[in-house]
């Protein structure tokens, strides 16, 4: 006969390898269904975790999913585009923090927060460097504070516009080295250039465009 045997139909010999057939089929499937979820990609923390008990995988993938809200950490002191930051945080929805080492007026708006360290000269520095991570964008003119925040993963913005990134920051810190030999030995090298509407419009554009890219990623106001 061309149909397969069943235990009961079979012999005691002719059953046993029939049963043993089926749970070694059982146990392949057994093995193959893994309790394991792994996170997105676009996560900063990919991770391969156990399930839990009784949780289904799309309860799981939902929960892991969850978007991160995305902040702005201005490193305010020195920075002439703040307006221009609420503007585009009001927009978004967006929370910003505005980190400065004294108090300054600021709008009266739930989702602008203002921080003032005045523990030291880089306290600032240092209290957005370790806030800074993937899904966050960092609005600031200092370079090694650039640097810092770029290994961490956020979005880095200069105060023109101009974008800091793994590409572009080794050219940049080398330099303002050179820039501060030169200032040290007396050379003339000038100072920069005066802000103008132009830079102003190009940092508008900039930083939307670091909000849609981060939309874009899984990232949410």
């Amino acid at each position: 006969m061309g149909g397969r045997l069943s235990p009961a139909a079979a012999g005691p010999a002719e059953a046993g390898l029939v049963m043993s057939k089926q749970k070694a089929r059982l146990g392949h499937r057994a093995r193959g269904r893994t309790r394991f979820l792994t996170v997105a990609p676009h996560f900063r923390a990919c991770r391969t975790l156990p399930l839990a008990r009784g949780l289904r995988p799309c309860d799981a993938l939902v929960a892991m999913n969850t978007p991160t809200p995305i902040a702005i950490y201005i490193d305010a002191d020195a920075c002439p585009v703040k307006p221009e930051i609420f503007k585009v945080a009001e927009r978004h929805r967006l929370h910003v923090f505005v980190v400065a080492n004294s108090y300054m007026a600021l709008p009266r708006e739930p989702w602008i927060e203002r921080v003032v360290v005045t523990d030291g000269f880089d306290a600032a520095d240092d209290w957005i460097a370790e806030r800074a991570r993937r899904g966050t964008i960092v609005v600031t003119a200092d370079i090694p504070l650039a640097d810092r925040c770029i290994k961490a993963g956020a979005e880095v913005i200069g105060s023109t516009g101009k974008p800091f990134t793994e590409a572009s920051i080794g050219m940049a810190l080398a330099t303002r080295d050179m820039m501060e030999d030169l200032r040290a030995m007396g050379a003339a090298t000038g100072g920069p250039k005066p802000f103008s509407p132009k830079d102003r419009s190009a940092f508008l554009q900039a930083l939307d465009l670091a909000v849609q890219r981060l939309k874009r990623a899984g990232f949410t106001a």
